[in-house]
């Protein structure tokens, strides 16, 4: 008996093998295009380790060995060659010791409900899932994404855990559990062997096959009550349990217009949405509508899968059997539905089916479709023709294949709408309701603004052939009763003026030493302190004294532009101050103050005693006054090394109100997270919010101009681009000074010992002990430094003169940045001195420029008219 239980397990696990490792060649080879039919045609090689071990995995997942697996692709025709191949592999990756184990021991071990699963796998799904051909766009047939879709998640899969169902048809492969209870107690375990007998220990062969979970309960409670007398009786005190164990497979028989027709293995469980998402549903020629299941040659029950769809009526419980034959014919009929509803597609349709059938199917109108009329094209005999159905006729417009229907938008045009615009509380669309006239409008838009403009409104009214036409009245007289009301019409557009839109906006402008120079709206009656507090204040460096009002002339003369009144404001903004009222256009200019300047810093890095910054004290203050107060030089510093680094007027220079803005973020962060912080504190705080939101005004006036830096970076642009033979100018905002330091320490106060700048960083380096060669020498290379050697001694350690190299350019830079070159006179070259961390740099001539036919023939002809006047002058 267990011998025939293990004999048909292993009969379902060498079945269920096959697929596993056909499919799974199947799916790594994909893209070579090899089908069922080649497999005989894998080159091993070609797999890599990670598909052995998945191969190798799933085999054991279903509880089988890597021999197993070896023998099943062998019957699949894989060459001998090739099985020895895979062979090898699969030794030679050791997966965890796996190989070697027994089918009986990898059966036995697997949990039974997990059968079901591994066929699924085995079936189409896999393969489908892998298929790069699939496309992951929506098909346009309604209902084939359910079971053909790159992306899908539905599966149908059954339910394995589910309590075994009494009417559920036992047969070959189906292990049941009997649990007898009660008075006497015995467990027995059977599997329904191929000629449909379960084996009981004790008991015999029972038949089984065929028959339901409620029948073969009552067979074997009628078969072991002569065992056990307290099963029988009126008043039994023993009791019978049937249930089931592992599910057998099935073989299923899909064809027809199916995407992949064939026979399955499935679970028993299976229904027909199963098997026809195994063979991946129906092709786009296959009916949805009426899909057939005929057992042992009878139509057992018709599938529609849009009840499915649309109402959700799966009929699962509808279990197969094995042999039986789902059939799906070719469709009997579609019909494709356009425009506004919520599912455009292409339908199938049965004979007798009602538009408002269809457009269930559809999922409805949208929100924006006309639903009053349907446009319909139907084939009629030799063409087509063009109908329309109507609301009320939905119900009993029966729909035919081949019908195309589009339903429309509803027009984007109004009924009853009329608009307000302009000087009005609440603009905007309203309804037109009967008898509406213009004053009833204004009063349910809240009436008229302040600065309506009341003597003059108009109305837009449009037309029936679309013109438009302006209806001008005066809004005044029509609110005042004075003048008759006007009846509103269909999409007339009213537009009530403001007195602003008739004239020019006016405004008042300050430029100069202001926090929030700018231009602000004009008030009447408005002052300088007023206009000056609107924009934050005075700056430090503003001259109070001299601040002048730059003012239109209504009339102007012949060379006259504007009027200058000169006017003084107190720094307090007492009421003392400047009486002058502003006129609209007036520019306040506020200058800044005689000689302010805000300090200038420079900069000291290498070998001083104490390099950083240091404030200029005057505009006097050189050179050898910032050494002298950092301490002098150390003992390590070389001053002939020594270069100053200025900016040039190309340099972005940070203007005032930047550096206080740096200041002021850094104060700002110093107390914003401080929850110590005073009353006091929190509203400096609220202040420097203020005043850092306006960082681009800040940065309108900086402390000098950059005109003239950039009108002269213009005209060198302009002088590069007029001369083609003058390359292209690097415009730098820093460049180095060279300065002679030993001289400046030895003359203080000399010319060498030059005035510093705002910005200008003194850089003294240690001593050097190298010389660096650079451009057309053999091999360029810094080599240490000879006090007894010159420039042909360094340039030969480089190796030499590269064979283009241009000798007599050659130049040498110093570290202070200072730059000597080599000069020539009768064909002697005096080349420069060599110090301590120079640089020689040696040109190179270019690339020859072979000559032309007409320059050697004008080089020749000039040399034999030379010979020739020599040879006269000779005679």
């Amino acid at each position: 008996m267990m011998q025939l239980a293990l004999s048909s397990i292993q009969t379902k696990i060498t079945n269920t093998i096959v697929l596993i490792a056909t499919l799974f060649f199947l799916s790594l080879n994909q893209s070579h295009g090899q089908s069922l039919s080649d497999i005989s045609t894998i080159n091993v090689d070609e797999l890599s380790d990670d598909q052995i071990k998945e191969l190798v995995n799933r085999a054991n997942e279903a509880g089988l060995s890597e021999n197993e697996l070896i023998q099943m692709a062998s019957l699949r025709g894989l060459p001998a060659i090739q099985i020895e191949k895979l062979q090898e592999r699969i030794e030679k990756l050791d997966l965890n010791g796996t190989s070697g184990r027994s089918t009986a021991t990898g059966a036995s071990k697997r949990d039974p409900r997990t059968q079901g699963d591994l066929n699924e796998i085995t079936q189409g799904i896999f393969k489908f899932q892998q298929d790069p051909s699939i496309d992951s766009k929506p098909s346009p047939y309604f209902g084939t994404d359910l079971f053909y879709n790159k992306n899908r998640r539905l599966t149908f899969e059954p339910n394995l855990n589910l309590a075994t169902p009494k009417s559920y048809i036992l047969g070959a492969g189906d292990m049941i559990y009997v649990d007898v209870y009660g008075q006497s107690e015995k467990y027995y375990e059977a599997t329904i062997n191929p000629d449909g007998f379960a084996i009981i220990d004790n008991v015999g062969p029972i038949s089984l096959s065929g028959k339901s979970i409620e029948e073969a309960t009552g067979i074997l409670k009628s078969r072991l009550s002569s065992y056990y007398q307290g099963l029988s009786g009126s008043n039994p005190n023993t009791f019978l349990q049937v249930t089931l164990g592992n599910v057998r497979t099935i073989k299923v028989n899909l064809v027809g217009e199916l995407r992949l027709p064939g026979t399955f293995t499935l679970s028993a469980f299976s229904s027909v949405f199963n098997a026809l998402y195994a063979a991946g549903g129906p092709n786009e020629n296959g009916t949805m509508r009426n899909i057939k299941l005929i057992r042992n040659g009878k139509l057992v029950e018709t599938i529609d899968i849009y009840d499915f769809l649309i109402n959700g009526n799966a009929n699962l419980n509808q279990q197969l059997q094995d042999q039986d034959v789902i059939l799906v014919e070719p469709f009997e009929g579609r019909v494709t539905l356009e425009g506004e509803v919520k599912r455009p597609k292409i339908f199938e349709v049965k004979s007798g089916e009602s538009f408002d059938q269809l457009l269930k199917y559809a999922g409805g109108f949208t929100d924006e479709a006309f639903q009053d009329r349907i446009n319909v094209t139907r084939v009629s005999g030799k063409e087509r023709a063009v109908s329309d159905i109507f609301k009320d006729q939905f119900s009993i417009f029966t729909i035919k294949g081949g019908d195309v229907y589009k339903v429309g938008k509803v027009l984007n045009r109004y009924s009853n709408r009329v608009q307000i615009k302009g000087a009005v509380f609440r603009e905007g669309n309203y309804a037109l309701t009967e008898g509406l006239t213009l004053k009833k409008l204004i009063e349910n838009a809240d009436g008229v603004r302040g600065e309506a403009y009341l003597e003059r409104a108009s109305i837009l009214r449009t037309s029936a052939d679309l013109s438009t036409e302006v209806i001008s009245i005066s809004l005044r007289e029509i609110l005042n009763g004075s003048a008759p009301d006007i009846s509103l019409q269909r999409e007339d557009v009213i537009r009530v003026l403001s007195i602003y839109d008739l004239k020019e906006e006016i405004y008042v402008q300050i430029t100069g030493e202001v926090s929030k120079p700018g231009t602000y709206p004009f008030s009447n009656k408005m002052t300088v302190e007023d206009l000056i507090i609107m924009a934050g204040g005075l700056r430090e460096a503003a001259n109070t004294k001299d601040i002048e009002i730059s003012r239109r002339i209504s009339e102007p003369e012949a060379g006259t532009f504007s009027v200058l009144v000169p006017v003084s404001v107190n720094i307090d903004f007492s009421q003392t101050g400047s009486k002058e009222i502003l006129e609209p256009f007036d520019n306040v200019i506020i200058r800044r103050k005689p000689n302010f300047t805000l300090e200038k810093m420079v900069f000291i890095e290498g070998q001083v005693n104490s390099p950083g910054a240091f404030a200029v004290q005057s505009a006097k203050e050189r050179v050898s006054d910032v050494i002298n107060r950092a301490g002098g030089l150390t003992a390590f510093a070389y001053a002939k090394g020594a270069t100053l680094i200025r900016r040039t007027e190309y340099y972005d220079t940070e203007s005032e109100q930047l550096r206080r803005q740096k200041n002021l973020i850094d104060l700002q962060q110093k107390l914003q997270y401080d929850p110590n912080n005073t009353e006091a504190q929190e509203l400096l705080l609220e202040r420097l919010f203020k005043t850092l939101g306006n960082k681009e005004e800040a940065t309108k006036s900086a402390g000098e101009s950059t005109a003239a830096s950039e009108v002269k970076k213009e005209t060198i642009s302009g002088i590069v681009e007029s001369k083609a033979d003058i390359s292209p100018i690097k415009i730098k905002e820093m460049e180095a000074v060279a300065i002679d330091l030993e001289r400046i320490l030895n003359n203080p106060g000399s010319e060498f010992d030059l005035i510093l700048e705002e910005g200008d960083i003194i850089s003294i380096p240690r001593q050097l002990q190298t010389v660096r060669m650079r451009g057309d020498v053999v091999y360029p290379t810094t080599v240490r430094y000879d006090n007894l050697g010159g420039l042909k001694y360094y340039i030969n350690r480089a190796g030499g003169f590269d064979n283009r190299a241009n000798r007599k350019r050659t130049y040498v830079v110093y570290a202070n940045g200072e730059v000597a070159r080599t000069k020539s006179f009768l064909g002697i070259r005096s080349y420069p001195r060599i110090e301590p961390g120079a640089e020689i740099f040696v040109p190179t001539k270019g690339p020859r420029m072979p000559l032309r036919p007409g320059e050697i023939v004008g080089l020749t002809t000039g040399l034999a008219t030379l010979v020739l006047i020599v040879t006269q002058i000779n005679n």
